[in-house]
């Protein structure tokens, strides 16, 4: 079974249960977290930057200590883990059905259309991810004002990072797509009648998306650390909304005074959410490789 290929290396077993972890935390983050992170009235300044739990002046009612606002660390990280784990698969889902149309419908039609939407990707190449993300996230919050909601600054932010999110699924696709149009089968539908349309959906779809889902492990990991680098630099989530980017900015503040778990423990968090995605898809990579497969 593939399950027990992909699963197979030690490397592999310790990221699904990293992955695992930090799945279930994200999920469970209602239920697991002691106190309500969002909530800015429930915070009480006297308790901040309390260290954790185990040091001498810890508090056992803050398992990993507090914020510098006297937030719980362990329910805000919770809360975080939710917020940027949720973004991240937003944004990868969405870089992957924009890429993934782009690179059928180029691949399939060639000609002009196949020339202006590669270019389009060499465009968007020629950008590195952040900068394009932090200029898109700019233009458009400059445009929307003060005044938009804080639905409508996720929304901005998950554009901005779709823009070259999309970029390598519709290579991949475009290549895998163009080999496949002049296969038997797509010239026995077309022979039997079949729209162009249904022939892409039924008959190139199913025999390019190996690759993509290899690219869309790969796409997720880049989504988290985007959203995180965003939020890092004060252009994500809303300040005071807890995610793994606004927590390790916050702590960062303080590295120096001696509040070091104010920024290890979202950092920790987000490395293994990084990490584990990682060795997941490079070993989904192996598993899908038919050279590999024997």
């Amino acid at each position: 079974m593939m399950l027990e290929r992909l699963l197979a290396t030690p490397v592999s077993k310790v990221s699904a249960l990293l992955f695992a972890a930090v799945l279930i935390a994200a999920v469970g983050a209602p239920w697991l977290s002691p106190y309500d992170a969002t909530d800015l009235a429930a915070f009480d300044i006297a308790d901040a930057n309390l260290p954790p739990a185990w040091f001498p002046d810890g508090s056992g009612a803050h398992l990993l200590g507090t914020d510098d606002q006297g937030r719980d660390l362990f329910s805000a990280i919770l809360s975080g883990t939710r917020l940027s784990l949720a973004i991240g698969v937003t944004a990868a889902l969405l870089s992957l059905v924009l890429g993934v149309s782009a690179g059928l419908v180029a691949g399939y039609a060639g000609g002009v259309v196949d020339a202006v939407l590669m270019r389009l990707c060499d465009v968007m190449l020629a950008f590195p991810t952040l900068l394009a993300a932090l200029l898109v996230d700019g233009v458009l919050r400059t445009v929307l004002g003060e005044s938009a909601g804080e639905g409508t600054l996720y929304a901005v932010l998950l554009i901005a990072m779709t823009v070259t999110g999309w970029v390598p699924y519709a290579r991949t696709v475009r290549g895998l797509a163009r080999t496949k149009r002049s296969a038997d089968f797509v010239s026995a539908a077309k022979l039997s009648g079949v729209s162009e349309g249904r022939i892409l959906l039924r008959h190139v779809l199913p025999n390019v998306m190996g690759p993509v889902f290899v690219l869309g492990t790969l796409n997720l990991s880049s989504a988290v650390m985007t959203e995180a680098t965003l939020s890092f630099l004060g252009v994500g989530v809303p300040p005071t909304t807890p995610s793994l980017g606004t927590l390790i900015r916050i702590g960062n503040d303080f590295l120096f005074s001696g509040e070091w778990w104010i920024a290890l423990f979202p950092s920790a968090v987000l490395a293994a959410t990084v990490f584990s995605v990682n060795f997941l898809g490079d070993r989904l990579r192996d598993v899908l490789n038919p050279v590999l497969k024997g």
